[in-house]
């Protein structure tokens, strides 16, 4: 029998599989504010046990790609309620991820007055969209102040109060693919000599801080952390030392006991494996582990079996098969995704994958 299709919980949530929909930024926020279109695209999708959202901006500094959906105005909580209603009807549970981009950013995709911001006032290598003049440099962000990052912790504090509001089942916290949060764990993009750089200790301070801000605000079982560790995206190059700060990390976010920590593996797109051992370090720390990263279903079902995992997520697939779980149980052909359509602004490859008759 499929382990990964049968029925489970996650903290107080039961889930109606083990199947999670990882994030994946679809650029459809037209205003930055979600929409029916949005909705509808999660509705199909809802018959994942978790959605976990799009990245979701928790203030304008936050906005760095194009069409990203915020949670900081009132219209957006209203706007959002339209997908959580979509999901909770398709039996899923769904997450709002929160996601300051940080220095990943430019000025053209932010409101007038919001600002780029980062640790520390180095430029990430490479180019940002912007639909105003395509493709353009990332710029060099300025180095956050104390007040800065206090700030920035109570927009988070906020934003996560927002998602309850629109009917989220919780929120996760992007500590991956070289946003702010992981700018601030990774000594490459933080060289600050405060009590927010240096050691791990130290460079670890703004996202245990996070945790327990937004714990506090909303319960520690509405809490999940999304982590990436030796992954590369965003100009977020390998250490020495990055075993053992993420075996430091997964102690830390253990003692917590939140949601869930969500791990993911890049190799699948081209960035070096997670280590066994570091994958093993999280599984002995963390009660409530969710693995990500090119998953097919067999491998799911293996890592389900061996424990390595409680829940498996699944990008790709979901965007392009709207009816993955069903897929899987009929062991059925998969639909592929067009790449081109990623981050285009309609319904054309992102609505409109067909489903099984």
């Amino acid at each position: 029998m499929s382990l990964l299709l049968t029925p489970t919980t996650l903290g107080p949530l039961s889930l109606q599989n083990h199947m999670v929909m990882s994030p994946m930024t679809r650029s459809r926020a037209i205003g930055n504010v979600p929409n029916a279109l949005m909705a509808t695209y999660y509705g199909q999708r809802a018959s994942a046990g978790l959605i976990v959202t799009e990245g979701i901006a928790p203030s304008p500094n936050g906005l760095g790609y194009a069409r990203i959906p915020g949670l900081y105005s009132q219209a957006q909580v209203e706007g959002w309620k339209l997908t959580t209603a979509a999901a909770h009807a398709g039996g899923a549970r769904i997450i709002a991820q929160l996601m300051h981009t940080g220095r990943v950013s430019h000025p053209l995709n932010m409101p007038a007055g919001s600002r780029v911001l980062a640790p520390s006032a180095i430029a990430a290598k490479g180019q940002m969209w912007t639909d105003q003049s395509q493709m353009q440099d990332q710029p060099v962000p300025e180095a956050m102040t104390a007040g800065d990052i206090l700030a920035a912790i109570q927009e988070y504090v906020a934003a996560s109060q927002h998602a309850i509001a629109a009917g989220f089942d919780g929120v996760e916290l992007h500590a991956a693919n070289g946003y702010l949060i992981e700018q601030f764990i990774r000594p490459t993009s933080n060289q600050r000599t405060d009590s927010y750089g240096g050691s791990i200790e130290r460079r670890a301070k703004f996202v245990l801080e996070l945790v327990d801000r937004v714990s506090t605000a909303i319960g520690s079982d509405k809490v999940g952390i999304r982590l990436s560790p030796f992954g590369t995206f965003n100009d977020m190059p390998l250490y020495d030392a990055m075993e053992e700060d993420y075996a430091y990390l997964a102690e830390q976010l253990g003692v917590r006991d939140i949601l869930y920590v969500h791990v993911l593996d890049h190799s699948a797109g081209g960035a070096p494996p997670v280590p066994d051992a570091i994958k093993a370090t999280f599984r002995q720390h963390i009660s409530r582990l969710i693995l990500a990263g090119g998953y097919t279903a067999e491998r799911a079902e293996a890592d389900l079996a061996a424990g390595r995992g409680d829940l498996i997520a699944f990008g790709v697939p979901f965007l392009a098969n709207p009816d993955l779980p069903a897929r899987f149980a009929a062991g059925a052909a998969l639909n592929a995704p067009d790449f081109t359509t990623l981050y285009s602004a309609d319904a054309k490859g992102y609505t409109d994958y067909p489903v099984l008759a």
